[in-house]
């Protein structure tokens, strides 16, 4: 007696090339993967999101700096593309994280980058691997990952703007006003000539052969916009 089976079962179909969806293959990749397409989209339409919103509102806004804003897009975007394609290889994760890390401590040859613009490269460089390797656990996890990023840069620059204070390297040259005794005057003077809200002052080197003396002044400023060039004495000759 035999028995015939008369539903469809994909499995033995498949085993035996009778699938009732064949799709074409080249050099033993297939040529069109919808869900994988579809899913590539989705992931990479999120990172983008996500990286311009930091990037746009977070830190241009303030910097106004459009050749880090290139830089953060395209970075971002093609690590999220090359860490989603490694999925497909045989690669230890451990691998594919320390080829970023190298990319993460590049430094630019024309200027050195400064440590705000730094840790947004830093931070748009781990939002794009967790974007890009889709290791969540379902789309909730995967957006709220997301959401947490942008919240807390949210938090942490509206924070930092309302209590910012910046610091500024100057070379004095009344060094009899460096005296403890004399802070008063000292803050006094700097206010005066600089026309800064300073509201401390360190006295670093001094030089009596000279008569000067490397003064760390911290003060309230006025422009948003960061000041990168703060600690520098002097420019060095190209």
């Amino acid at each position: 007696m035999f028995l015939l089976q008369t539903e469809f079962n994909s499995d033995i179909a498949a085993r035996f090339g009778n699938s009732e969806e064949q799709s074409l293959d080249f050099l033993g990749l297939p040529v069109f993967d919808g869900p994988g397409l579809w899913k590539l989209l989705v992931l990479f339409g999120i990172n983008l999101l996500v990286c311009w919103i930091i990037t746009h509102f977070f830190y241009y806004r303030k910097s106004r700096r459009r050749d880090y804003y290139f830089t953060y897009m395209l970075f971002s975007t093609a690590i999220f593309l090359i860490l989603y394609n490694l999925q497909n290889m045989k690669i230890e994760v451990g691998i594919a994280l320390g080829l970023f890390g190298i990319f993460s401590m590049i430094r630019y040859r024309t200027e050195q980058l400064p440590i705000r613009e730094m840790t947004y490269l830093f931070v748009l460089i781990a939002i794009s691997i967790v974007n890009g390797a889709g290791m969540a656990s379902s789309y909730a996890s995967f957006i709220a990952t997301n959401v947490i990023f942008i919240l807390l840069i949210w938090i942490l620059e509206a924070v930092g703007m309302s209590n910012r204070k910046a610091q500024k390297i100057i070379t004095y040259e009344k060094i009899d006003l460096i005296k403890p005794d004399k802070r008063e005057e000292l803050l006094s003077d700097l206010k005066t000539r600089t026309g800064l809200d300073i509201v401390k002052v360190q006295v670093g080197s001094i030089d009596f052969l000279k008569d000067i003396a490397f003064l760390k002044v911290t003060y309230i400023p006025d422009d948003p916009e960061p000041n990168d060039i703060d600690m520098v004495t002097k420019f060095k000759k190209r």
